[in-house]
């Protein structure tokens, strides 16, 4: 990469660090519609919840922007810029171009740095598989499980009454 094109890069990137936290301090402020919550419909309140988690969104993306533009910068500075954090080869000037960010190339852009690619849900929710029931001993089909579950009463008969009330329910 020549000077003049580090150069370019460069000055695109403090415009544009200088521009996202422009917008991150003009953006600042999550508001509610109402005074009081008191007499507001649960609509309402959710509408106003949802908003401010948008705008907190919003709001991270914009900082995790600032971060990445920050690190470009200071890789400028260590003059490490343009090389692929993954394999050490040069970054093309036009990835550079389109997106100064960058910190691999094109081959290793799906790279994970430190995460495996799951959803963060996942490390909280176990998986179904995580704690199997316990085996009961011996072998169910479960074929016969809609007999088991009618001994208390179907759409048929008296929903109250056990199985064996039911014969003589309709009998005076």
């Amino acid at each position: 990469m020549t000077d003049q094109q580090l150069k370019k890069l460069k000055d695109q990137l403090t415009k544009e660090l200088e521009d996202v936290k422009n917008r991150l301090h003009e953006d600042h402020h999550l508001e509610t519609t109402e005074l009081s919550n008191y007499d507001n419909h649960p609509a309402d309140n959710a509408t106003d919840l949802t908003d401010q988690n948008t705008e907190m969104a919003i709001e991270q993306h914009k900082e995790e922007e600032v971060e990445q533009i920050e690190a470009a910068l200071q890789a400028i500075e260590n003059e490490t810029y343009g090389v692929c954090a993954v394999c050490g080869e040069d970054i093309p000037f036009e990835r550079l171009e389109a997106l100064p960010t960058a910190q691999t190339c094109i081959e290793h852009a799906n790279h994970d740095f430190g995460t495996d690619g799951r959803p963060p849900e996942e490390d909280i929710l176990g998986s179904s598989t995580d704690h199997p029931l316990k085996d009961q001993g011996g072998v169910r089909d479960y074929e016969d499980s809609f007999d088991d579950v009618e001994n208390f009463g179907s759409s048929d008969s008296p929903q109250d009454a056990v199985k064996s009330d039911q014969k003589n329910f309709y009998k005076k």
